[in-house]
């Protein structure tokens, strides 16, 4: 290529560059783009988990969120806590100013003008939620479900107290069989999530689970008991606080150490667990996944689904 062509490219791309500098200049300056009137973000007190927002058109939109009824005293008095804009825009309300929800629609208007006048109005919907895991719950049965290779035969469902020889005769998982878990509820997370107390009693008994599996039933050290606590002490003894995830659909209990667990909290059914495997849940339960390691040594033995490759624990609760 020679010089006087490669310079009439150069001279050609530096007009066109400079042209479009000029050109989005241009636009700034007249304001085109300052006619966003976008809601980004937005949070209200006493709001559970991430609100849902829609624009509809160019003149309107939707909100959907949760609030927690319970711990509002004046619906018509929900404070605006967040509220993130597109550049430059303006809304209707302040942070820390209220919006009414006392209309048996639960509904309010917020109105939010871009930089050069436009509106839109987005119609904010609430529905009314209530914690359901606040209450007492009576601990009914402990199940697990363990084993390596389970498409080969080597799963299995399993109560932990339907092999009694392999745990502690005073501590054994039947002892935790009428433990009484309390729930309270004391804050809601800038994140939208609920949290609270867990207060788990050790029941008529007096007595915990020490989840010792028994040296005796120890293929890999005969004669050496294991603590299999890391797999099922999911929720601590006495006192705890839960956080409920509704984003993630969890529930994590962090003892007084700082240890956490997670889990769900699941509502009654069959819950298919693959390889022909299921599990019943009659009311609910809190599940588990549980990291165990597969041992192809000791497939299809009690040692491997209880305290090696344990896969999902299930701890079976009725609310009072």
């Amino acid at each position: 290529m020679n010089k006087v062509l490669k310079y009439s490219l150069f001279v050609i791309f530096a007009i066109l560059t400079q042209s479009c500098v000029k050109d989005m200049q241009d636009d700034l300056n007249e304001g085109g783009w300052s006619n966003d009137r976008m809601v980004l973000d937005i949070k209200l007190k006493n709001q559970v988990g991430k609100a849902e927002i829609a624009r509809i058109d160019d003149a309107s939109g939707e909100i959907g969120l949760s609030l927690n009824i319970d711990a509002i005293e004046d619906l018509s008095k929900v404070e605006l806590e967040k509220l993130q804009l597109s550049y430059d825009a303006k809304a209707s309300i302040n942070i820390g100013g209220s919006l009414d929800f006392s209309n048996a629609e639960r509904s309010t208007i917020l109105t939010i003008t871009s930089a050069t006048g436009l509106v839109r109005e987005y119609k904010i919907y609430a529905t009314e939620f209530r914690e359901t895991v606040i209450g007492t719950w009576a601990i009914n049965d402990l199940i697990v479900y363990g084993g390596t290779g389970p498409e080969y035969g080597g799963g299995a469902v399993l109560q932990l107290q339907s092999k009694s020889w392999c745990w502690s005769d005073n501590y054994a998982p039947k002892t935790e069989c009428d433990n009484i878990l309390t729930f309270t509820m004391d804050q809601i997370t800038d994140e939208g999530n609920t949290s609270g107390i867990c207060i788990n009693n050790a029941g008529s008994d007096g007595k915990y689970a020490d989840f010792i599996f028994q040296g005796s039933q120890n293929k890999d050290n005969p004669g050496v008991d294991l603590d299999l606590k890391h797999f099922y002490r999911q929720i601590p003894e006495g006192e705890s606080r839960w956080t409920r995830n509704y984003a993630l659909g969890t529930i994590s209990f962090t003892a007084e150490d700082g240890t956490v667990t997670t889990g769900v909290l699941e509502n009654a059914g069959t819950y298919d667990l693959g390889n022909g495997k299921s599990v019943t849940v009659n009311n609910n339960a809190f599940s588990f996944n549980l990291n165990g390691t597969d041992d192809w040594d000791n497939i299809y033995s009690d040692f491997d689904k209880f305290a090696k490759k344990a896969r999902k624990y299930y701890i079976m609760i009725t609310k009072q």
